[in-house]
């Protein structure tokens, strides 16, 4: 693992910190394993598995921790956010929880799931087309024009200390590991448990994985500076990002070893076996990690290897049909 030459957006601290602010809040999720999942891969799997935390996410540890710091007068005035789901459920949870209003900017083709669940927290739901138009400009004119303060789904300090805190619950339950396989978007939750793993398992190689049609992330990173691209049409939804965040990017570059990609064919097999051999439904976004591990995009042969399962938001119905 490599050591920071300069100072990034947060330290293992600010984790630390979002960790305590999040206890009792958050559940804290199952590490689970499976036999036949090491057999298959010739490793010992440990599968963290956010599927099972608050509104279906790892996104309301972040939501959460962002929100919690609010001061008296930005509650009062509320919080607006942009989001294909996940972000946007985890913001309206924790705002209701805090008593705080929420405006979210969500795409019209967001999975019906996430968009009647962010309703159902109480928050407004303005939708927008995610292939025409901007959904950071949409937030930041509509922050502007009612007075609330915009909490974007990956680029915040806040949102990636509280992310960060998957990992911690994660190294505390497994001890050190060997790899670290972690789901990737614009980079809120790879760069929180990069930070974590430097500081509770510092041989742990931290590898991120993203949509094989949305890989921005990996081109900076080859590249040296932030790529931007069109919308990605994966069905990792949770994953059609354009580009990685301005602060989550130089903790990447600087403490991720690897990025690499898998194909929305190898997320269904991970979704398919998951349902299968584990009995846990896993969104495609979720199964990022899992399947770079169970079909050999990553060598884990051999390696206590740590996969992080950030979600479990889908239309059954939708689920059934990529598993038919």
């Amino acid at each position: 693992m490599r050591s920071p030459t300069k100072a990034l957006a947060i330290e293992y601290a600010d984790v630390a910190a979002a960790h305590a602010r999040l206890q009792g809040v958050a559940h804290r999720t199952p590490v689970h394993t499976s036999q036949t999942a090491n057999a298959l891969t010739g490793a010992q799997l440990f599968f963290k598995c956010e599927n099972f935390q608050r509104m279906g996410a790892f996104k309301f540890r972040g939501a959460y921790n962002a929100l919690a710091q609010f001061t008296p007068e930005q509650r009062k005035s509320g919080v607006c956010a942009f989001s294909s789901g996940n972000h946007a459920q985890g913001v309206a949870l924790s705002a209701q929880l805090l008593g705080i209003p929420a405006a979210i900017v969500m795409p019209l083709d967001s999975p019906a799931v996430k968009m009647t669940a962010t309703r159902g927290y109480g928050a407004e739901v303005i939708t927008y087309d995610r292939y025409t138009q901007d959904r950071e400009a949409i937030g930041r004119q509509l922050a502007q024009e009612r007075g609330m303060t915009l909490i974007p789904p990956y680029d915040h300090a806040h949102v990636m200390a509280g992310q960060g805190t998957a990992a911690i619950e994660l190294f505390e339950d497994t001890g050190p590991l060997d790899l670290l396989l972690v789901c990737l978007g614009g980079g809120g939750l790879l760069s929180g448990c990069a930070v974590v793993a430097q500081q509770l398992s510092p041989d742990c190689r931290v590898i991120g994985v993203e949509p094989e049609a949305g890989n921005d992330v990996q081109q900076s990173k080859q590249l040296g500076h932030i790529v931007k691209i069109d919308t990605p049409r994966t069905i990792a939804d949770g994953a059609q990002t354009q580009q990685v965040g301005q602060l989550t990017f130089p903790v990447i570059q600087t403490l991720v070893d690897d990025i690499v990609t898998v194909s929305d064919a190898q997320l269904v097999e991970a979704m398919r076996f998951t349902a299968a051999r584990m009995k846990m439904v896993i969104e495609p976004t979720g199964a990022l990690a899992m399947a770079a591990a169970m079909q050999g995009v990553v060598d884990v042969r051999g390696k206590r290897v740590g996969v992080l399962i950030s979600g479990g938001n889908i239309d059954i119905a939708q689920f059934a049909k990529y598993l038919a």
